[in-house]
């Protein structure tokens, strides 16, 4: 448990690089004006970093106590993986 937890992690703040770019890149949705799309867009690109702090604080502390409730917590930022990429497979 403690090996995937550390390993899972890693590969989280390794996401954080290509997010970063990501995340700025989102702000060019509003060259067509702001609306409540774009603005909520960009809200659920950068919450993104809080969602990891937050599954892995998370799964830390559920570890010892309830071991799937602890893997389903740190499973959570993968959730953005698979909208992110769902939007842009249903949008090409």
């Amino acid at each position: 448990m403690k090996s995937y937890l550390i390993i899972s992690q890693i590969l989280y703040i390794l996401s954080l690089f290509p997010w970063f770019v990501i995340w700025g890149l989102s702000f060019m949705s509003f060259d067509s004006g702001v609306n409540a799309a774009n603005v909520s867009f960009v809200l659920a690109i950068s919450l993104y970093p809080v969602a990891i702090i937050v599954g892995s604080i998370l799964s830390w502390v559920f570890r010892l106590k309830k071991k799937r409730f602890a893997i389903l917590i740190n499973l959570l930022p993968v959730s953005w993986f698979i909208v992110f990429f769902s939007f842009m497979v249903l949008n090409n």
